[in-house]
């Protein structure tokens, strides 16, 4: 069930967070509320606009996403003094709350320090996660040399070293090892499903999982560790027999996610119409070119289909025929740059998702000319087509955007995870963290400097 999907149960303490917050705030208020006036409001309008406030500031700074390189008690105070300035300037300056001379709640005798205290033992308990978070992971991965070497390359190009260290055992050297010497220094031991285990080594494993070492197969502990699942470490077998991969046709979950779908698509194309005409009239001043821009791209089971985006490139952009994009592509216009930082390009795909081609999340569409590159050179990769491709999706918001062979794999990594552990709840994170990236102006245009993954998205 999704309850046990990896990517909550990686987020499970900082999901805590978030309920520990909305605890302090609440009682924050009813405390000094009850000290100044002997009275104990309980759950009021106020203490709920307090509560969607603070929680909505600290998700977009970023304060309930994994910490990268931030770590101690300072840049935990930072964070949430911003919050607290923002939650006050909303309640002085927008409410007007504290500032009427009819409320008895001021803001120096009341408003200021319950924010304050409440910031207060937030910045505890995010410092404490924070320690927590990164504190350094020790495991046993059995597998493969050539499965080992994926891990280890992975492990090195997200930096990742420093807080997970790795004892990699090729499955024909096991022998050579003393597993129960490094099962009681490590968080547990992840055995590749393509590795060769003889009976020896079978006894040695269930003994150690019967003495309480965690036992999990290399590609759960991908899930779990590098949240994507790496397209060398899996066998066709894997595919035919794995749990997982929800929403196909004919279930629920499938129906589900189209009558959402549909509804959010056509509100959003609805609200954004404004925004259409305004941005389409740009494009159109900027060169007199024609202001849409058509393409064929792969969708469900590999069938292709025509989407239209604002164009946001020269007309004669293709002269010299098909080519990836790239950091300062010197063939995206001024008005286009705009259009995909705030990806105000992709809008007129709703209509796409109103037909039924894509929808809101799933695996970006690529181009067929492409994709026969990237077939060739990338195991597994038409896997990518089993579900509906999307407006964005895992990789979107947990990758820069990429344009090369090695950042098709990567995304492809990505897809695969969300693929076997697509749902509604995840659904719904992969949409904030969307609304969060185009509220920071981070729109899919190539970054040449976004080597990292895992220190530009958070989370």
């Amino acid at each position: 069930m999704w309850w046990r999907s990896p990517w909550l149960r990686r987020r499970g303490l900082l999901i805590g967070l978030a309920g520990f917050d909305l605890l302090t705030v609440v009682a924050a208020y009813n405390i000094f509320y009850q000290v100044r006036f002997g009275a104990w409001p309980g759950l009021s309008n106020a203490v709920l606009g307090l509560i969607g406030l603070w929680l909505a500031g600290s998700y977009l700074i970023g304060r309930y996403s994994r910490p990268q390189r931030r770590r101690g008690l300072a840049p935990a105070l930072l964070s949430s003094a911003l919050v607290a300035l923002l939650v006050l300037g909303v309640v002085a300056g927008g409410l007007s709350w504290g500032l009427d001379l009819d409320d008895p709640r001021t803001l120096r005798s009341f408003a200021l320090p319950m924010v304050a205290a409440s910031a207060l033992v937030s910045t505890l308990a995010q410092a404490w996660a924070q320690a927590v978070l990164t504190r350094p992971q020790h495991w046993v991965l059995i597998g493969s040399d050539a499965e080992l070497a994926v891990v280890a390359a992975e492990i090195a190009r997200d930096g990742l070293g420093q807080q997970l260290q790795l004892t990699l055992v090729p499955s024909g050297e096991t022998d050579r090892h003393n597993l129960s010497a490094l099962a009681c220094a490590s968080s547990g031991i992840a055995v590749s499903e393509q590795a060769e285990l003889d009976e020896v080594l079978l006894q040695r494993l269930l003994a150690l999982r019967g003495s309480g070492t965690r036992l999990v197969s290399l590609l759960n502990w991908a899930e779990q560790v590098l949240q994507r699942v790496p397209p060398e470490l899996f066998s066709s077998r894997w595919l035919v027999h794995a749990e997982g991969f929800e929403l196909q046709p004919e279930r629920f979950g499938w129906r589900l996610k189209r009558l959402g779908d549909v509804l959010v698509a056509g509100l959003l194309l609805l609200a954004a119409l404004p925004l259409l005409a305004l941005a389409a009239l740009l494009v159109r001043l900027e060169d007199g070119g024609p202001v849409f821009y058509g393409q064929v791209r792969s969708g469900l089971y590999g069938d292709t289909m025509r989407i239209h985006k604002l164009r946001s490139m020269r007309v004669d952009a293709e002269a010299q025929g098909i080519r990836w994009a790239s950091a300062g592509d010197v063939r995206v216009t001024r008005v286009g740059l705009w259009l995909r930082k705030l990806r105000i390009d992709e809008l007129p795909q709703l209509l796409s998702v109103l037909r039924g081609d894509m929808s809101l999340i799933g695996p970006r569409p690529e181009r067929p000319e492409l994709e026969e590159e990237l077939e060739q050179a990338i195991p597994h990769y038409r896997v990518r087509h089993w579900i509906r491709p999307g407006l964005s999706g895992w990789a979107q918001v947990c990758h820069p955007y990429g344009a090369s062979v090695a950042d098709s794999r990567r995304k492809l990594s990505y897809d695969l995870y969300y693929l076997r552990n697509a749902s509604l709840p995840l659904d719904l994170l992969i949409l904030f963290k969307t609304m969060r990236l185009v509220l920071a102006g981070q729109g899919a245009e190539p970054e040449a400097l976004c080597a990292r993954p895992g220190t530009s998205q958070g989370d």
